[in-house]
Formats: structure tokens, sequence, C-alpha cells
């Protein structure tokens, strides 16, 4: 299984995005080899930027994506990951950290209780903070 962050469904389904082959190509092949989720982090997010429309999930179901429950362990884990990156930021700069990223520690935690690799388009955040987890990404000349 490969869990699938945000802005992989998004670049798959967004006319125009340079990912959107690189996109639709992993998570058809994550499908095909051992299966794709998202989870609820992560539809939760698509729901809101998908502002209701409820077409891109429709796109992502006929695709064989599978739609997963955060599990309870991936919590600690999030966490230990989140205050690690609130301390980097605050010693990084006077300011203190926004909680806004909150979301994308819960799927790395859960990519990572799980064993499964991660797709996604920037995983900057995902290797400094969960770098044991594996991530499928596109060619760096792509991602420009």
């Amino acid at each position: 299984m490969k869990l699938l962050d945000t802005n992989v469904p998004i670049s798959a389904t967004s006319r125009g995005d340079p990912l959107q082959d690189w996109a639709q190509t992993a998570i058809k092949r994550a499908v095909a080899h051992g299966g794709a989720a998202i989870n609820a982090v992560t539809l939760a997010e698509l729901c809101a930027c998908a502002g209701g429309n409820s077409s891109l999930l429709k796109t992502l179901e006929t695709w064989g994506v599978e739609f997963l429950d955060v599990p309870t362990n991936a919590a600690p884990i999030c966490g230990a990951a989140y205050a690690k990156y609130l301390a980097n930021r605050k010693a990084s700069s006077a300011t203190p950290a926004p909680r806004v990223p909150l979301p994308d520690f819960f799927i790395g935690a859960h990519a990572e209780v799980m064993g499964w690799e991660l797709i996604t388009n920037d995983d900057r955040k995902f290797k400094t903070y969960f770098p044991a987890l594996k991530s499928e990404q596109p060619p760096r000349q792509a991602a420009t």
C-alpha cells in the first residue's frame, strides 16, 4: 500500500498542473502494485480544496484509491514529530511556528506506523521529521 499526500490527487486531477501526468501515473501504478490510499486527513483537505465538489473524490474511487481512517497509534508519532518541528521553528526565528501544517504530520505518521511508502510532490518536511519514511516523488526537473 502507498499513502497519497494531498498534493498528489490535486495534481492528478488539475488540468494544466505540470505534475498531472506524473501524479496520475504514480497513483495508477500504486493501485496496480499493492494499492493506493488517502486517509481521513487528506480527505478533509481535499474536501476543503474542492469546495464541496465530489467529482475529485469520485475520480479517486474510480481509479481504485482506498479511503482509510488514521490509526490511533499514529497520534504519538505525529505529536513527537510536530513538537520537534515547533522547536526547530522557534529556534530558527523569533516568532512561534504556525500550527497550520499539522495535517502533514498525521499523513507522515500514518505512513510510518503502517510501514507504507508515501507518494508526495514535496518530501522536504517528511524527510526531516520522518527520516525512516520512504517516499516517491516526481523527478526534480518536473517539479519546477
